[in-house]
């Protein structure tokens, strides 16, 4: 017998996977290489065996609710003691940690902006966080890299809007850096999966 838990890890690998043909199946020759290297998944960051993920963190870098919450609980005690000589982090910075219990060797903490309507700068410093997160991943030699959906859960930014930034700057940094080789947007619930997918076929 499988039990609930294990289909709902094959369910999750089979989205992935269908993500990712996809993605490769709707682009043009001249961009295959960089749609290879990006997929998305509908599941729980801190399980994935990636080199780093990244943290939607708060300016403390003391740990919250929401993804932050989930990946200073499956870290253990150690991450918040390092986390606590780093001296906080500021909107659309990012800073690096060791895993310690997650499967993931580093975590990339970066710190999105609260929506205030659109009109306080809140779309570039969410750029920010993904150019800054990739750069410090690029530093720190990560060849594999996985992002929740910044500041689309209690911060309120529109999951599409936010979307269309992560692509948008994943994309132009594959394109020009050699460096990473896969980069993971992992989506918690379905319908930012959904939506992950319908702004990857807008945008192409």
């Amino acid at each position: 017998m499988i039990n609930n838990g294990h289909l709902l890890l094959i369910f999750q690998r089979l989205q992935a996977i269908h993500a990712d043909w996809m993605l490769e199946n709707t682009h043009n020759n001249g961009e295959a290489n960089m749609i290879k290297q990006t997929s998305v998944f509908q599941g729980d960051i801190t399980q994935l065996q990636v080199d780093a993920i990244v943290n939607a963190a708060k300016n403390s870098l003391l740990g919250g609710g929401g993804v932050d919450g989930a990946i200073h609980r499956a870290a253990g005690p150690e991450l918040l003691a390092e986390c606590r000589q780093l001296n906080g982090c500021a909107t659309g910075e990012a800073k690096i940690t060791k895993g310690y219990q997650l499967r993931a060797k580093w975590v990339i903490h970066t710190v999105g902006p609260i929506w205030y309507g659109g009109n306080q700068g809140e779309d570039e410093m969410l750029a920010k966080c993904y150019r800054n997160s990739l750069a410090v991943a690029e530093q720190y030699q990560i060849k594999s890299i996985a992002f929740p959906a910044i500041s689309t859960g209690v911060y309120g930014f529109p999951m599409e809007r936010a979307s269309k930034i992560a692509i948008t700057e994943v994309n132009k940094f594959l394109h020009s850096h050699q460096s990473i080789e896969q980069v993971i947007f992992v989506c918690f619930g379905q319908s930012a999966y959904d939506c992950y997918l319908k702004v990857i076929r807008e945008l192409t």
